[in-house]
């Protein structure tokens, strides 16, 4: 379901919203860590075992973290995963935007736009995260969507020349 108000984005290098990838290249702090890119401070709480994350963790690009997180053994994802993995995107999603100005400014600008993470490949990540030609749940577009929500609350006074400067 698209309409003239989405904002579709997809691979970290697109302009100007490839910043709302989880691939996108930008270091966080979160639960006192420091993470090369919001999908590192996501898929570090996936696995079950130090060892596990410490090998997801050395992924030598996000997309290949991504790849090697999608294909862990049940054995090795944490204990309710599948319960917390959308409350832990949250919060790594906070961390991003509220830890940088420039992609806060970024995402209050699209205003009342739908947010849809639009991946090419059919397969189930990609429509619970995004859509593929119209389907799926996007939960990445719903949680953006969600957080401007509350940093629309929590900065009344923004205005776009804030974006600008």
């Amino acid at each position: 379901m698209t309409s003239e108000t989405d904002i579709r984005f997809y691979r970290a290098s697109e302009k100007p919203y490839g910043a709302f990838s989880n691939l996108y290249r930008r270091e966080i702090e979160f639960e006192g860590e420091l993470f090369q890119t919001s999908e590192h401070a996501y898929q570090a709480g996936k696995a079950r075992k130090p060892d596990v994350k410490k090998w997801l963790m050395q992924a030598p690009s996000p997309s290949l973290l991504a790849m090697a997180a999608h294909g862990l053994y049940y054995w090795d994802v944490a204990p309710g995963w599948s319960r917390t993995k959308f409350d832990r995107m949250r919060g790594v999603l906070r961390a991003k935007f509220t830890q940088h100005l420039d992609l806060r400014n970024m995402l209050l600008s699209t205003g009342d736009a739908r947010l849809v993470e639009c991946a090419t490949v059919d397969n189930e990540v990609n429509r619970l995260w995004g859509e593929v030609n119209g389907v799926g749940k996007n939960m990445l577009g719903v949680l953006l969507m969600e957080l401007r929500t509350q940093l629309r609350e929590e900065h009344a006074d923004w205005t776009p020349m804030e974006a600008a400067e």
